[in-house]
């Protein structure tokens, strides 16, 4: 909720005329040859500015504006403590990469002068030794120390000394066990098997009403009279506010000022992830047509090409295309492929625009294709970039870290609004009791 009232809190409708101003002026007092502003804390709660004008004292704030605040402000009742739980955990994942990085460290080996590395297809042996694991999946990295990480499906990974074949033990995975059940509850709170659709689909609907938040709280954020005077109350924490009200209606703007840029990247971007619609209009506004999900039974398995190349040496090859590249990962081909894609990565591992493709002859050991990610399709570009910008990790570490301040800020937000509103609800209620109270005593009199 990105405004405790609609903007600049002219709102005489909701509240009492002001007692005092800040200069001095006095309501009801004849207004000056000249515009007058005053900055007037009322109830210590809401800072109000009010203009006194030759001809007349300027209040409200327009159907229109009265009509979106009392849209924002129920959307955020509606939508708040969901929206609320999907920020804090956004703020626990910000350095989700580099937190799981530091608890592999044990997995790092230094390596004796001279000694080398298994190849490919002996580390692939090494790791189908543990029963019940079958690698399809595969991580190379460029670092001498690095381990090589062998993967099954999305849940079972094990990570191997690169030069013994060893199998490290597991450490505690406290972290990453941890980080799992934070990023589970972001998306579909913890639940499991066919009750994720369904929360999947709240978080996805709060997500949209957060988009609506964002959009009408920059309208009412807008202040009615453009002046340094109020606007500087809502870009920067107001000494003035020496109240718990005033100070959440405060910094309910302050923050909003501050976090609106990214967060109208993060949240349209976490629809992708929700709507197949979101997805497709990702492809269309790239000029380009999204892929079509292929529901043909499996293929048959052939078999294997005669003279077929080892691993090694195609993934030897496929590195020579890039001079930086810090990991090299592959999913292993099926049975008679006569290809098989690599995917450079010289980057962090969330930075899209250095992250490439090469596809190399299984049997003639040449590369077939060598696609940058310049040279990838506009849809697919833009659907890669979609992913890591809701993170910021297409950014690097500051993109990270930008993304993280916006989602404390948007918690700060959820919290100083529902504050808001449950205040106008209690003085609401006051007001019903008080009419219903005197209502009574005239009829009794």
């Amino acid at each position: 909720m990105l405004t405790g009232c609609g903007g600049i809190s002219l709102c005489s409708e909701n509240h009492p005329k002001a007692s005092h101003d800040k200069e001095g002026a006095r309501p009801g007092q004849n207004p000056t040859s000249a515009p007058e502003l005053a900055l007037v804390i009322e109830n210590n709660y809401h800072l109000r500015f009010i203009i006194h004008h030759p001809t007349h004292t300027v209040f409200g704030i327009g159907m229109f504006r009265k009509i979106l605040f009392w849209l924002h402000l129920s959307a955020g009742v509606l939508a708040g403590l969901i929206i609320l739980m999907m920020s804090v955990t956004g703020v626990l994942l910000t350095y989700e990469r580099q937190l799981q990085s530091w608890e592999d460290g044990p997995y790092y080996y230094q390596p004796a002068p001279g000694e080398q590395r298994l190849t490919v297809d002996q580390l692939i042996l090494a790791a189908n030794r543990t029963e019940g694991f079958e690698t399809d999946n595969l991580i190379l990295a460029s670092a001498d120390d690095a381990p090589f990480i062998a993967r099954m499906g999305r849940s079972q990974t094990q990570h191997l000394n690169p030069y013994t074949g060893e199998i490290y033990t597991p450490h505690s995975d406290s972290l990453s066990g941890f980080f799992a059940d934070v990023r589970s509850l972001h998306r579909w709170f913890m639940t499991t098997g066919e009750a994720r659709s369904t929360a999947r689909d709240i978080t996805g609907a709060a997500n949209l009403l957060f988009l609506f938040l964002l959009l009408s709280g920059s309208y009412l954020w807008l202040p009615k009279i453009f002046t340094w005077g109020t606007l500087k109350v809502r870009v920067w924490f107001n000494p003035l506010a020496n109240t718990t009200a005033a100070r959440d209606f405060n910094w309910h703007h302050v923050f909003a000022f501050w976090a609106a840029i990214p967060l109208i990247v993060i949240i349209p971007t976490a629809s992708v992830f929700n709507y197949s619609w979101a997805n497709t209009l990702v492809y269309t506004l790239a000029g380009d047509t999204p892929p079509e999900r292929s529901d043909s039974a499996p293929s048959i398995p052939q078999d294997e090409p005669r003279n077929a190349v080892s691993l090694d040496v195609l993934a030897s090859t496929a590195q020579s295309y890039s001079a930086n590249w810090k990991t090299l990962s592959f999913s292993l081909p099926p049975p008679g492929a006569q290809n098989v894609t690599f995917t450079l990565d010289e980057g962090n591992g969330g930075e899209p625009q250095k992250r490439h493709t090469v596809t190399m002859n299984r049997v003639s050991g040449a590369a077939v294709a060598y696609v940058p990610f310049t040279d990838q399709s506009p849809g697919l570009q833009a659907r890669r970039w979609v992913r890591f910008l809701h993170t910021g990790e297409a950014l690097g570490l500051a993109g990270q870290t930008l993304a993280g301040l916006a989602s404390a800020a948007a918690a700060l937000l959820v919290w100083t609004g529902l504050s808001l509103a449950l205040r106008r609800f209690m003085r609401w209620r006051v007001r019903a009791n008080n009419s219903a109270s005197e209502a009574a005593a005239q009829r009794i009199s």
